[in-house]
């Protein structure tokens, strides 16, 4: 049998495609099936384009092309507007996202994505989103360090609501000139520590930078989850990740990167229940939070 490491990124696609949920046993189920289900294959971290008018699709096809062709039941996804971004970008970006998920309810879940320096009208966007059908969480990027306190009111607002914060992060080892702020997982964790009943979600542990380091700055954050996605790939990643944090606190997720997400939980050495939960197991226990007051 061929092994993982001597296909090329077609082969790899092409066989994904024809195997679909043969591709781990029962925990990789085909797509179509919109109930939740015990092996529900949820992408934690998706985007779909910006664009200017809801009513233009965008992407959305090629989209659900590529998450039927691997098995993928949901994306949970963020539109992002040119960055900072202004009042105006956010809630255009938003209204993208919530016209995708009318399009698509059983397919795509959204993340209000904000700006957290633009600061009422932030808060006063996460909860006209989260008033929405679809929408489940927030999505910040790099306009502010997470550990920065205009983004606090952000934070808090998510509490009371029972919602993930899903942040972009990356930790270099030289300064990264166009993220001057980007967070990293030691910030996360220093945010968790603030904020204990905070849902906080680290993104792509291979989105470059030093993954190792992020999954040791994160050991003791409990409350922290890392989302599995990025283009990096490199060997024993995910494995590493679950023997420091534990699967219970991992997601899947592409980013976009679609074969390499997919690649690096088939080639991970885990068993049947590590991959359920954090396929998708892991996922739905954050979304079955939605409402419920958080531990004292």
């Amino acid at each position: 049998m061929t092994s993982i490491a001597c296909l090329n990124r077609r082969e790899f696609l092409a066989r994904s495609a024809a195997a679909g949920a043969a591709v781990v046993a029962t925990t990789w189920p085909p797509a179509g099936e919109t109930k939740i289900r015990k092996d529900l294959v949820i992408d934690s971290h998706a985007h779909l384009s910006f664009r200017s008018s809801p009513a233009d699709e965008g992407d959305e096809a090629k989209v659900l092309d590529a998450a039927d062709r691997l098995g993928i039941d949901q994306l949970c996804c963020s539109v992002l507007p040119k960055r900072p971004a202004t009042v105006e970008g956010f809630q255009t970006a938003n209204r993208v996202m919530a016209a995708a998920h009318k399009r698509h309810p059983d397919r795509f879940l959204g993340y209000c994505f904000v700006n957290p320096g633009c600061g009422r009208a932030a808060i006063e966007e996460i909860r006209r989103c989260l008033d929405l059908p679809g929408f489940i969480g927030v999505k910040l990027y790099n306009e502010h360090l997470c550990t920065d306190p205009i983004v606090f009111p952000v934070v808090e607002l998510t509490i009371e609501l029972r919602v993930p914060v899903l942040h972009h992060a990356g930790h270099s080892h030289y300064p990264v000139k166009e993220q001057p702020n980007m967070s990293d997982g030691g910030h996360l964790a220093e945010l968790a520590k603030r904020y204990p009943e905070a849902i906080l979600i680290c993104a792509h542990i291979g989105g470059g930078g030093d993954w190792e380091w992020t999954i040791k700055a994160l050991r003791h954050a409990r409350s922290v989850y890392l989302d599995t996605s990025g283009s990096v790939t490199d060997e024993a990643m995910i494995d590493m990740a679950v023997k420091v944090l534990g699967a219970e606190r991992l997601l899947f997720g592409c980013d976009m990167s679609w074969t390499a997400g997919v690649g690096k939980i088939r080639a991970a050495r885990l068993t049947a229940e590590e991959r359920r939960k954090i396929l998708g197991g892991n996922m739905q226990r954050i979304l079955a939070q939605r409402g419920r007051r958080p531990c004292s």
